[in-house]
């Protein structure tokens, strides 16, 4: 099912919206996971990032390489002035991604999300392109 939905969107583009990447291994062609930037708003600089990651491939560090990599395009190729990202409270294994990646926590959206009749807190985190400048400078 997964396939099924990434081979469902269009390549992007310079007026793209979305972008919708699959997560492989080097030249594997097997999926591990997608991450994508959505609502790409090209007149505020901004844009959300989200991703998901196959059970048996967490905690191997592939989201964060596939995260860092989008921001780098979001940043570099597409000049985005700011990312965003969302995670459930319940969930800080990916609160700690976005952290890796340079993201900072900036608030939680209490019971901002109803998943399966339970209404869910969501925390949000941010990254501007200065941020990430910063960052990639501190690298080289």
């Amino acid at each position: 099912l997964a396939e099924k939905w990434i081979r469902s969107h269009q390549p992007p583009g310079p007026e793209s919206t979305a972008i919708q990447l699959a997560i492989t291994l080097g030249t594997d062609t097997n999926l591990v996971g997608a991450i994508s930037l959505v609502e790409i708003n090209r007149e505020d600089s901004r844009a959300e990032l989200g991703y998901w990651i196959g059970k048996p491939f967490w905690g191997k560090g592939y989201c964060t390489e596939a995260a860092t990599e989008i921001l780098g395009y979001a940043f570099e190729t597409v000049g985005l002035n700011r990312v965003s990202a969302q995670h459930l409270a319940r969930n800080p294994a990916s609160g700690r991604v976005l952290e890796k990646i340079g993201m900072t926590r900036e608030g939680c959206l209490r019971e901002h999300n109803k998943k399966w009749e339970t209404y869910e807190d969501v925390v949000v985190h941010g990254i501007l392109a200065a941020e990430w400048a910063a960052l990639k400078g501190d690298k080289g």
